[in-house]
Parts: structure tokens; C-alpha cells; sequence
């Protein structure tokens, strides 16, 4: 497979939710078999490459990051052979194949932690965060679960001490301070790397090196009664802790091991605090830490032009952005923003500098699928129930078809979620055979981040613009782009000419602009290329060249 420097740079990454995105073997369960036979749509689609949530066996407390194999497949997913399968007809497809690791925790159910509890002599009991009771003959210290808000200690009879789970008690924390924990680890990395995979995203990583002295985490002082309990405290001491960046090299120099691969860290920080997981140009660290911020923004063009700004000023120089807007933790971008904003959402997504992470189905407009009580899968939304924290909705299956599954799996087995109530006009069929869909949209604009080097690896001028206008100019040599967008429900007018004019970009001839394509896939955008003046329908997005 031919390899190119730094693919990640220009690559757009396409997140699968396996259980989710296509049945093959009709238990309503999505498996590495279904993905390899939707390779083509991948393709057909135009992305580079496609990122798997855990596919090892699992007991299945937290759907598979409760990992008891690192080094294997789970029977709901395939086989290793499955897995070699998937890598080698993804390579002859030029698609590259990155797989989630695991590191801050295994199942309670992996033989390392089976040995770990067994007695406090076994050569085991160091891999795993055991600590004697305090003095009141309760857990070590205040350190609480992100699932239920208890605490993260979870008490051993048999051998009389307490665990750390930073999550479900059946998910153990792994002790990386101990060499024998890392070296395993890190050669678990190097398995899958042999077997041709192109990279990895590293779940919670900037959680797992915890603080040497167990210290108290502070009280959240902002906290009330009736919020998520997990914000009791201010996780000071239990994640983004300094010595988080001596896992983080561990990990990138396990990488550089192999030719050009790719690490993605995922991890819910500031960008300032993000930046800092780029590591340093002699001791660099992830190629992308995950950019979470618009995840967790109001959708508006002030909101995002800040980002950008403040992204561009904290990245070192070596680093290289990275943008994000929906995945299996967070609810769906056309839910949040509204689906009216939807292809904005995507014309953003594919168009701004940095490498973009597509969720599964946000390229056909899929939305949060309300799952009846007695349907709930998510362990999170039982433990905390009423909060409305369960991922069981941005996790349904993949809407292929408007048949009763949506093509997921046969009519007459029953998905593990619900489908979407929209499948008869959202799914795969119906879109591409209509030239005006959300998911035509999304190819076309991802055919012209092919044809534009402008759009993949160019340089990004913001212009200034007010609410609710964004726009911003991609350019690379004489290749260059104007991406304007109406982040507002009425129509709008901006004077592009001046706005160009004030900007770096005194060189692009305004007169010359057209518009390539617009979020409605019709020509009636109005650009009077003799006044400058540009005329935008509500929430509607366009690029000019």
C-alpha cells in the first residue's frame, strides 16, 4: 500500500460505531464483516480513512472499553482472520484503518486483573491501583466514578483492600507506573501495528497517570444537587496530570517504530490545555490530540471563529488541528445545532484547516433516536438515571435503506437499537439518488477537498465578519477558497469584497469569485461579482474559487 508523509494531515477520518453501521450475520449486531462489505460506500464516500470503537473481547459492562483480550476479536465482531480480512481489503481500497486502545483500565474479567485479585502476593498486584482502607476503614481517598458519581473505589473482600475504577467497578484501573503494565501495553500496540493497522485513537487518555500521593481532589465549588454527580470534585488530581506526558511518549515512540503511522489522543480539555499534548518538536507526543471544543459549544459564529482563533494562537508550531462534531459519546451535530444547521455543520467540518473526524450517518443528516425505557442499552444512563446522560442515542444503527431496519439487518431480526423513525427519507438509497440530499452534499464537498489543496492542507484567513456570518479563505500557492456561512435563520448580506480587502488576501481577485457549491445544491445564491456583495438564504453555507 503506497504510503504518503503525514496522510493524516489532509485524510478526512470516518468514526464507526461497529455494532452499529451494518449486520452481516443477522444476530442485530453490526460486525467487522459488515464494515468490509461497506467499504465501497466508504470509498464511494470519499473519506481516507475509518476509525473502529472496540472490537476485543469484552464482557460488554461498557460495550466493549471494558477489554478482557487486547490481542484478539470479539465473537460478536468476527475473528482475527475477519480483522486481517478488513485490513488488507481496506489497503487495496487505499482506506487506512485505525483502531481504538484501551489503556486506562481492562475488564475485571482479563486474566491480568483475575491473577492481580487473587492474593496480595501475586506478581500481578502491582498492575492493577489496590490501596489498604483509610483510617475510618473507608476507601483510600474522595476520588469519584465518572459513571455514578460514587466513589472509585470499590472494596475486595478477599483479599481486603480497595481497587480503583475510574469508571464501572468491572472496568480496573491499570497501574502504568509499574514497567511490567507499560512494556505490555505498549506491545500490544506493536500486535496490531504488525498486522498492518494505521493507527491508533487512545480512549481517556490524559486520565490515566493519576497522582503518585493519592491526594483529596478538591470540592467543586459551582456543583449543586440535581447535576451529574461525577462534577462533585475537580478532578485535580485524576486526569491531565503533569506526568501525562510521559504516557503520551511512550505511546508516540511505540509509533515511530513503524513507518508513518498515525496517534490520536482523545481527551476533554481546554485548548490551551489540549495544545499541550502536541508534546515539543524534539519530544512531540499525539499527532492529533482530539479537539472536543465544538462538541461542547453553542453553534454560532462568534463561538466558532473564537475557537479558531484560539486554536491557531496555543498550536505549536509543529502541531497540526484537528475538528470534531459528533461521536458516540456526545449527542449527534443535527440534533444539537438543529438539523436545518446540518450541512453548515459538514461545509465546516470538511472545509476548515485541520484533519476532520466524521461520525457515522452525520453525512446523511442522522439524528438522536429516542430509545424507549424498556430499550435502554447504555450502562451509563441506568446508573444515572434522569440526567439524560445515556449514549444509546447517538449510537442507533446506520440507516442504509427505508426498509423496517434500514438495510442493518434483516427484516426479521431485531437491532440492538431502535432505527431512526426518519429512515424512509434519511438512509444511504434514498440520498444518493437525490442530487439535492445532505449526503451528496457531503461528497461533493469532500471530491473538492481531493481536487483543492487549498481545502486539505491550506492555510486559513479569517475574515471579519458579524454575527451570524463566518467566513474564512483557505489558501495553498495559488490555489485558494472562500467559504462563507450563514449561522443565522433569516436572510443575510455581507459585503465579501471588503471583507477580503481588509484581510492577508488582498491578492484574490473578487471579481473573478463564483460560487463551486452550496449547502442548497442549486445555483440561485446571489453574488454580484461588480459590487461585491453577497446574498446568503437562511442557514445557508457556500464555497467560492
Amino acid at each position: 500500500m503506497k504510503r504518503s508523509e503525514d496522510w493524516w494531515k489532509s485524510a478526512v477520518i470516518y468514526h464507526i460505531y461497529p455494532r452499529s453501521f451494518q449486520d452481516s450475520d443477522d444476530d442485530g449486531i453490526g460486525d467487522l464483516n459488515g464494515i468490509r462489505h461497506r467499504l465501497g460506500y466508504l470509498k464511494w464516500l470519499g473519506v481516507d480513512a475509518f476509525w473502529l470503537s472496540p472490537v476485543y473481547p469484552s464482557p460488554m459492562a461498557d460495550f466493549g472499553y471494558d477489554v478482557s483480550n487486547h490481542c484478539d476479536i470479539d465473537p460478536m465482531f468476527g475473528t482475527l482472520k475477519d480483522m486481517d480480512l478488513l485490513i488488507e481489503e481496506a489497503h487495496q481500497k487505499e482506506l487506512k484503518l485505525i483502531l481504538d486502545f484501551v489503556p486506562n483500565h481492562t475488564s475485571n474479567q482479563h486474566p491480568w486483573f483475575i491473577e492481580s485479585r487473587s492474593s496480595r502476593t501475586n506478581s500481578k498486584r502491582d498492575w492493577y491501583y489496590w490501596k489498604d482502607p483509610a483510617d475510618d476503614g473507608g476507601p483510600p481517598n474522595n476520588w469519584i466514578s465518572r459513571f455514578d458519581g460514587e466513589s472509585a473505589w470499590k472494596w475486595d473482600e478477599g483479599t481486603g483492600q480497595y481497587y480503583l475504577h475510574t469508571f464501572l467497578e468491572e472496568q480496573p484501573d491499570l497501574n502504568w507506573r509499574n514497567p511490567e503494565v507499560k512494556n505490555a501495553m505498549l506491545d500490544v500496540l506493536r500486535f496490531w501495528y504488525d498486522r498492518g493497522v494505521d493507527g491508533f485513537r487512545v480512549d481517556v487518555s490524559y486520565r490515566v497517570m493519576k497522582d503518585p500521593d493519592f491526594r483529596d481532589n478538591p470540592v467543586n465549588p459551582n456543583w449543586k444537587p440535581g447535576m451529574d454527580r461525577s462534577f462533585r470534585l475537580i478532578e485535580k488530581h485524576t486526569k491531565n496530570t503533569p506526568d501525562i506526558h510521559m504516557f503520551n511518549r511512550w505511546i508516540r515512540e511505540t509509533n515511530d517504530e513503524y513507518d508513518n503511522r498515525v496517534t490520536i489522543g482523545e481527551m476533554n480539555l481546554t485548548v490551551p490545555e489540549l495544545a499541550a499534548h502536541y508534546g515539543t518538536a524534539q519530544q512531540p507526543e499525539f499527532h492529533l490530540p482530539f479537539n472536543f471544543r465544538l462538541v461542547f459549544s453553542d453553534w454560532k459564529a462568534e463561538n466558532i471563529k473564537n475557537l479558531i482563533k484560539q486554536f491557531e494562537a496555543t498550536l505549536p508550531e509543529h502541531g497540526w488541528p484537528n475538528w470534531v462534531l459528533s461521536n458516540h459519546d456526545q449527542p449527534r451535530f443535527a440534533s444539537r445545532a438543529g438539523l436545518e444547521q446540518s450541512r453548515n455543520g459538514l461545509l465546516f467540518l470538511l472545509t476548515a484547516k485541520g484533519t476532520p473526524t466524521l461520525y457515522y450517518g452525520d453525512e446523511l443528516g442522522m439524528q438522536n433516536v429516542a430509545i424507549p425505557a424498556d430499550q435502554v442499552q447504555d450502562p451509563w444512563e441506568i446508573l444515572s438515571s434522569g440526567l439524560s446522560l445515556g449514549r444509546d442515542p447517538e449510537r442507533t444503527p446506520m440507516q442504509w435503506d427505508s426498509s423496517t431496519h434500514a438495510g442493518f439487518c434483516s427484516e426479521s431480526q431485531k437491532p440492538w437499537l431502535p432505527v431512526g423513525p426518519n429512515r424512509d427519507q434519511v438512509n444511504v438509497k434514498t440520498e444518493k439518488q437525490d442530487p439535492a440530499s445532505t449526503l451528496r452534499f457531503a461528497q461533493q464537498i469532500l471530491e473538492l477537498r481531493k481536487e483543492n489543496s487549498a481545502l486539505s492542507i491550506g492555510d486559513l484567513i479569517l475574515l471579519s465578519t458579524n454575527n451570524p456570518i463566518l467566513a474564512y479563505i483557505r489558501k495553498s500557492g495559488s490555489h485558494q477558497c472562500v467559504i462563507v456561512m450563514n449561522i443565522g435563520d433569516q436572510v443575510h448580506k455581507i459585503d465579501l469584497a471588503e471583507a477580503i480587502d481588509k484581510s492577508d488576501c488582498e491578492d484574490i481577485p473578487t471579481e473573478d469569485l463564483s460560487v463551486m457549491i452550496s449547502t442548497e445544491m442549486d445555483n440561485s445564491t446571489t453574488y454580484d461579482t461588480e459590487t461585491g456583495i453577497l446574498s446568503l438564504r437562511p442557514n445557508e453555507g457556500i464555497v467560492l474559487g
